[in-house]
């Protein structure tokens, strides 16, 4: 399903929407949270036009109550996406030498990234596991905007996981011994295609690339709680603890944190808009047929160096 085989009325904005960016309009924004561990819906906004300041402020306190927003029935070019996402932050540039998705052999990334399983486009039609995304890079992006443009008839879901509930649910003893941990995320994009992925680097495996250790546990820039800062299949190291109690501990808590109770799974409609805190959350995706076409948009945002 694609927008050009939308009808009219989906891809436009309903009148009463367009009103709240006129002068003297009211400002009819609503934000609805799922219901679900994480997540709310933003209706009353046309995104393709410029916001108020009250309603940027509002979107921005709603990103760290609820980690992820939802909007609906968007219709932008990739310069109103990008437009809009830069509202909320500097677009995500990552450094030469530390690949990530759509890096180009000059090491430059695209402000707008295609998601999709067409020519050009990058992650294909299978699943991807719970991950942060640029965990592996000195400053990893502050969040995402990912913007459907075509979606299949099934799969291709997205589940975000609240990382802070996560910990949050930790018996005492178990936050008390990973609080002061760091981590080491090594760089899957170092790998080619049918190269071993491990899930741990033991001491007799020779690392690729750089390492930056982040804390295990990290605390939000914003809102200041804590969160299990940790992808569930990227390969990982704990410095200074030994290799078998350190993958138990890694492999007790990857199954912790992407437990169902701290799990919202969003399924996808053309027009739809998911803004995501990365320092909030992990994100998956189901497979989906590889004959039906999935075409996404995404606009990563500038972090900082995680604490």
């Amino acid at each position: 399903m694609s927008l050009s085989s939308q009808s009219p009325s989906f891809i436009r904005p309903a009148p009463a929407l367009i009103t709240a960016h006129k002068g003297g309009a009211p400002d009819i924004l609503q934000i609805t949270p799922t219901g679900a561990a994480l997540g709310a819906v933003v209706s009353g906004l046309d995104v393709s036009k410029p916001l108020l300041p009250s309603q940027v402020l509002r979107l921005k306190a709603a990103l760290n109550e609820h980690h992820i927003l939802i909007y609906r029935d968007q219709l932008l070019s990739d310069a109103q996406l990008r437009a809009f996402a830069t509202y909320f932050g500097a677009v995500f540039n990552p450094p030469s030498d530390v690949p990530v998705l759509a890096s180009g052999n000059d090491g430059k990334t695209p402000d707008v990234v295609p998601v999709a399983n067409i020519a050009g486009g990058y992650t294909g039609s299978g699943e991807l596991t719970p991950h942060i995304d640029h965990q592996w890079t000195p400053l990893p992006s502050a969040g995402s905007l990912l913007y459907a443009l075509e979606v299949p008839s099934r799969g291709g879901d997205t589940s975000w996981y609240n990382i802070a509930a996560a910990y949050d649910a930790l018996d005492a003893a178990t936050r008390a011994r990973i609080d002061s941990l760091q981590l080491i995320t090594y760089n899957p994009f170092l790998r080619g295609p049918g190269d071993e992925r491990p899930l741990y680097r033991t001491p007799e495996r020779q690392p690729l690339g750089a390492a930056y250790p982040h804390p295990l546990v990290r605390t939000h820039p914003e809102t200041g709680r804590r969160g299990l800062f940790l992808s569930t299949h990227t390969e990982v190291e704990l410095p200074g603890l030994p290799a078998d109690e350190a993958q138990a501990l890694i492999a007790r808590l990857r199954a912790h944190v992407a437990e169902d109770r701290f799990r919202y799974e969003h399924h996808w409609r053309v027009g739809d808009i998911v803004h995501w805190d990365n320092q909030a959350t992990l994100h998956s995706r189901t497979a989906f047929p590889d004959t039906e076409r999935r075409v996404l948009k995404r606009v990563s945002l500038a972090g900082g160096r995680p604490f």
